[in-house]
């Protein structure tokens, strides 16, 4: 049987294994909202290591690996203040500084123009907040090292990795016992689960069903992809299409210095096809009129009958933005020049 991952969060943990390449086992701390990225690298499995039972390469084979997800409800709301700051104490000694940490936390929360006082919890958006709450799931990462657990954390999201579903169940009722006793926070059981990798997603990642499984991405995150391209090429967004591009091309690169390192790239090439499928949907309603798209097409050097046969298509602009005509008026290169990036790497 193939190990089976138990996740563990202070906030939303998810385990990512990444195949054939050495993988943090790190975490995250409670009071940390799901936009932090607090990171503490535990563990490092090198290719072909055995994890949880199983290589990684290797590390879910078989498709039979399982991961389970622990979720804490968000931890800010649950930080114990006196935890904390004993937990900063022991690091920091300067009493101004441990002052100000207090200050910080009791500084009370604004509702309806009114100020609520807290005692327990870290004020989200400023910069000390993911700090602090590294240092509260920092206990939560010793623990899972004493028991030998191989597990990923990063920011409220914490997969641990198990042998057996049996095991996964075990681990999670004995990992929730220690984190609502020993540091005194809520798991959230409706996000917590015993399931495969493929299944689960862990930072926009996921695994494929194979024998020896791919890192893919999640579908979840390629919905959000699409969203954000539809919204940049709204054509009533009144701008050129070498604007449109150029817009495009900053969100792409980003995007791709994340995702590009995913092991499927026929998901890449399958993108990059609708992303210019959506561009020449711009342009063809952009044209409006066929006698418009007509001359346009014959001035890229579409051939008369075809130009004319498409100009005069009773099909909707997303058919057509598929059609030959398209796709020698407005081809690969000419996006290119545009400085439309490549998804896929080309020999």
């Amino acid at each position: 049987m193939g190990p089976y991952v138990e996740t563990t969060e202070s906030a939303t943990p998810t385990l990512l294994v990444l195949p054939q390449e050495p993988t943090l086992v790190r975490t995250t701390l409670c009071g940390v909202d799901t936009s932090s990225y607090g990171l503490t690298a535990l563990q490092r499995v090198q290719p072909g290591e055995p994890v949880a039972g199983n290589p990684l390469g290797g590390f879910c084979e078989g498709g039979r690996a399982q991961e389970r997800c622990s979720r804490l409800v968000p931890t800010h709301h649950r930080v114990n203040h006196d935890r904390l700051l004993a937990a900063v104490a022991e690091r920091v000694a300067d009493k101004r500084m441990l002052k100000l940490v207090r200050a910080f936390l009791k500084a009370g929360v604004m509702e309806d123009g009114l100020v609520s006082a807290v005692d327990e919890g870290t004020p989200q958006g400023g910069p000390l907040s993911p700090l602090l709450s590294n240092l509260v799931l920092d206990e939560l990462d010793r623990e899972l090292e004493r028991r030998g657990h191989h597990f990923v954390r990063y920011a409220d999201d914490c997969n641990i990795y198990v042998g057996s579903e049996r095991a996964g169940q075990r681990v999670m009722e004995n990992i929730t016992r220690f984190i609502t006793h020993r540091l005194k926070l809520k798991v959230n059981q409706a996000k917590s689960a015993v399931a495969r990798p493929g299944q689960r997603k862990f930072l926009g990642f996921s695994f494929t069903s194979e024998r020896k499984p791919r890192r893919r991405i999640a579908p979840k995150a390629i919905v959000r992809f699409k969203e954000r391209i539809r919204e940049q090429t709204y054509r009533t967004r009144g701008i050129s299409l070498t604007q449109m591009v150029k817009e495009i091309a900053t969100y792409l690169r980003g995007w791709l210095g994340y995702f590009g390192d995913c092991q499927t790239p026929s998901v890449l090439q399958s993108l990059e096809s609708w992303l210019r499928r959506r561009l020449r949907l711009v342009v063809w309603k952009q044209w409006k009129r066929g006698r418009t798209r007509f001359r346009a097409l014959r001035k890229r050097d579409v051939g008369k009958d075809l130009a004319a046969q498409t100009a005069g298509s009773p099909h909707g602009p997303w058919r057509v933005a598929r059609s030959p005509a398209l796709s020698i008026a407005l081809s690969n290169a000419y996006f290119a020049e545009l400085g439309l990036p490549p998804m896929v790497a080309r020999p």
